[in-house]
């Protein structure tokens, strides 16, 4: 059980440093001194970011359980 928070916790942090570092290419991408020859690097990066992201978040939904009335467990959907 422990291990499974641990991998939980690890994609979470590994999101997190996805998400910032977007940010981050946004902010770069918004800098007028940025050639068009960088803008396409950084695009390209945060698109591969952006891929990774959603490719974590869909293997987390799909692991996700849905209970109902009588304390049986379903897939989510």
């Amino acid at each position: 059980m422990a291990k499974k928070k641990e991998t939980a916790d690890q994609e979470q942090f590994r999101l997190e440093e996805a998400f910032d570092r977007i940010e981050a290419l946004l902010e770069k991408l918004q800098d007028k001194d940025v050639t068009l020859e960088e803008s396409f690097g950084l695009y390209q990066e945060g698109m591969g970011l952006l891929k990774l992201c959603n490719e974590n978040i869909d293997h987390v939904e799909k692991q996700m359980l849905q209970i109902d009335e009588e304390g049986q467990t379903h897939e989510f959907s």
